[in-house]
C-alpha cells in the first residue's frame, strides 16, 4: 500500500502541463516553396562556380542537408534535385 502523499508510479493518467491542459510536441512542417527557393539558390551557387565555391565543411554541410531538404518536396521534384546537385558537385570535385 503507497503512502497517501507518494505518487503511484504505475497511474495511467496523462500528464498535464503547469495550467493542467496536456502538453502535446509540436510539429514543424516547412513550407515547400521556402525550401524550394532555397535548394535552388545552392544549386544556382554551384552551377555558375568554376570550382568548389564552398570551405570543406561546407560542402559535407551541403551534401548532408540537400537531399534531406528534397525530401519536403513531391518525390519526382525531389529526386531531379538531389541528382542535379549531385552532378554539379562532381563536376567542381573534378575541376
Amino acid at each position: 500500500m503507497a503512502h497517501p502523499r507518494q505518487p503511484d508510479l504505475f497511474q495511467s493518467d496523462e500528464q498535464t502541463d503547469l495550467f493542467g491542459e496536456e502538453s502535446a510536441t509540436p510539429v514543424y512542417r516547412p513550407d515547400p516553396d521556402s525550401v524550394r527557393i532555397e535548394l535552388y539558390r545552392i544549386l544556382a551557387e554551384a552551377r555558375a562556380a568554376q570550382k568548389l565555391p564552398w570551405e570543406p565543411k561546407k560542402v559535407v554541410l551541403y551534401r548532408t542537408i540537400f537531399p534531406q531538404m528534397t525530401n519536403w518536396l513531391p518525390n519526382e521534384e525531389g529526386a531531379q534535385l538531389r541528382f542535379e546537385f549531385e552532378s554539379e558537385i562532381r563536376r567542381l570535385e573534378a575541376a
